[in-house]
């Protein structure tokens, strides 16, 4: 009986396997985003301004707009049109060569699905929320400009990703213990959901479910998602529409997001945020982009902090006994200088200023905050 062997191959980057299906196949791939230098203003109770390497608003000095990582990632073909998924993924601080979660090796991503060409797309394990992928199209600019079932969403540590976690579920904008549904239909409708299990016997304790429906069209994308949060038997639900427009070197995109959070004996926490962005990419090695959000919040309790805690963490303080009004606005802008597919600098900056009662940990105490920096993006 003649045997067959599966050999591994390293080349350029990339973990080729051979073997019984001619498709299947393991990729090593990254991403270092490195944030050269960064200036942030009131970056202490004194009000001093910060010159540092990395964003100064996380620990270790992250970058700006991507999470650095590396991660593998796999397919196998199973015949009739199925394959067998996976992906694992670690972030690491690039300043510092640490760990971005010390003691979580696959911080980002770990999964298996199964892929069908009729009924779409599942896959278990740790992994990004539906309504964080979906929504990413209209609250941030800088990533795909279509509905689709790949990951990837908004930018990594600065003032304007905030809107991100209207997009979140128990454990944060990635859920542990989830199963994911998604399918891109040939008519061009998006659908998605998810849920997320508690892994305990209270079994609404921890637990989440959200789904997302888009239609992607010949120049414009559209759609929406609800999201329902378990948080210690408090349930948080988020309402969110958008979409953008697509014409020659650009795109336009909006949205809309309304969340409601119980505080307990407190009245319900209400925000009403949205965003406008636009991306202009000339023919050429440069592209622009600007943006401006406001976040508003009626009837939210601080953190133990005495701050605004983000949307769907849970973390109010329920000892408090009065509650807060008040907005959060910020324009940003940035440019970038490709090299090549791989490889790019980049130019940000994003000023963002609080009324009302309002408050965030990051400017100490102060109304508004400036920050700008430069850094280097390259992918293998």
């Amino acid at each position: 009986m003649k045997k067959t062997y599966r050999t591994l191959a390293l080349t350029a980057g990339a973990l080729v396997a051979t073997g019984a299906h001619a498709q299947s196949s393991v990729q090593l791939y990254g991403l270092i985003d490195l944030s050269a230098v960064a200036y942030t203003t009131n970056a202490n109770a004194a009000g001093n301004h910060l010159i540092s390497m990395g964003h100064p608003n996380d620990v270790g000095g992250e970058p700006w707009f991507s999470g650095s990582r590396w991660g593998l990632r796999g397919a196998e073909d199973i015949g009739g049109g199925n394959k067998i998924i996976f992906t694992l993924e670690s972030e690491f601080v690039p300043t510092s060569g640490n760990m971005e979660d010390g003691g979580q090796l696959f911080d980002r991503d770990s999964w298996v699905g199964l892929v069908n060409p009729t009924f779409g797309q599942f896959t278990v394990g740790f992994q990004d929320t539906v309504a964080k992928d979906f929504s990413g199209l209209y609250g941030d600019p800088y990533v795909s400009s279509t509905f689709s079932t790949k990951e990837g969403a908004y930018t990594n540590s600065n003032n304007f990703k905030q809107l991100v976690f209207y997009s979140a579920g128990p454990t944060g904008t990635r859920s542990e213990n989830s199963i994911a549904w998604k399918k891109l239909f040939a008519n061009g409708i998006y659908a998605a959901a998810d849920y997320q299990f508690s892994n305990s016997t209270q079994f609404a304790t921890g637990s989440g479910y959200q789904a997302a429906l888009g239609y992607n069209g010949p120049n414009f994308s559209v759609g929406g998602f609800y999201n329902h949060v378990n948080n210690g038997g408090f349930v948080d639900q988020t309402y969110s529409l958008g979409g953008d427009f697509r014409f020659g070197i650009g795109r336009i995109n909006a949205g809309y997001f309304h969340y409601t959070g119980k505080q307990g004996s407190l009245p319900d926490r209400e925000d009403n945020a949205w965003t406008v962005s636009m991306k202009i990419a000339p023919h050429g090695p440069l592209d622009y982009e600007l943006g401006y959000q406001q976040m508003h919040v009626k009837n939210a309790a601080y953190n133990a902090d005495g701050n605004i805690p983000n949307a769907n963490s849970g973390l109010f303080d329920a000892t408090a006994t009065t509650v807060h009004n008040g907005y959060k606005e910020t324009v940003y802008a940035s440019t970038f200088y490709h090299f090549s597919k791989r490889t790019e600098v980049y130019l940000a900056a994003d000023y963002m200023r609080l009324h009302g009662g309002y408050t965030v940990g990051t400017t100490f105490g102060h109304t508004n905050q400036l920050e700008v920096a430069t850094g280097i993006r390259t992918r293998f």
